[in-house]
């Protein structure tokens, strides 16, 4: 193959490797799928502890704020 994307491979990474489904597989586009399977820049898959690290830094609610 030259030139294009190994689709078979990224949905076998994507669909059995990571357990995407189908149609979140297909909804993805290749930067999103390469960022997912730790292969955009060398880095890896985010984990627990790096997601946590995220939602800490960038909360979706300000201190004292609530839902309602």
């Amino acid at each position: 193959m030259t030139g294009g994307l190994d689709w078979p491979a990224l949905m076998r990474a994507g669909i059995r490797g990571i357990g995407l489904r189908p149609a979140d597989f297909w909804e993805m586009t290749p930067a999103e799928l390469a960022f997912v399977l730790g292969i955009e820049g060398g880095r890896l898959p985010m984990d627990r502890a790096a997601l946590e690290s995220l939602a800490a830094k960038y909360p979706d609610q300000k201190p004292g704020e609530t839902d309602g």
